[in-house]
């Protein structure tokens, strides 16, 4: 499911117009990423959690070439699955 299904779905199922959904769902998004980029760990409980995981810069080899590359250390947004989302989708 993408983003534009998932509006979709929202408006089908609430009897929203697309743009209300549209809405809702970017405003949903936004709020998780804002969080993120403060360094907030998001939850929501049932479904699970966002957090931000910093990585180390290293050395690394490019694997065509073969020369020796340096990687800048990062930060990716991390999501793991509660424990009722694991359960609905196992069992």
């Amino acid at each position: 499911m993408n983003k534009s299904e998932l509006i979709k779905n929202l408006a089908e199922e609430k009897g929203l117009h697309v743009d209300e959904s549209s809405e809702i769902v970017d405003a949903f998004v936004d709020a998780i990423k804002e969080a993120l980029v403060r360094g907030d760990r998001v939850e929501i409980r049932g479904f699970g959690s966002f957090k931000m995981k910093e990585y180390q810069g290293y050395t690394g080899r490019n694997p065509k070439t073969g020369s020796v590359v340096s990687v800048t250390p990062k930060k990716l947004p991390f999501f793991r699955p509660g424990k009722e989302l694991k359960e609905f989708l196992n069992g």
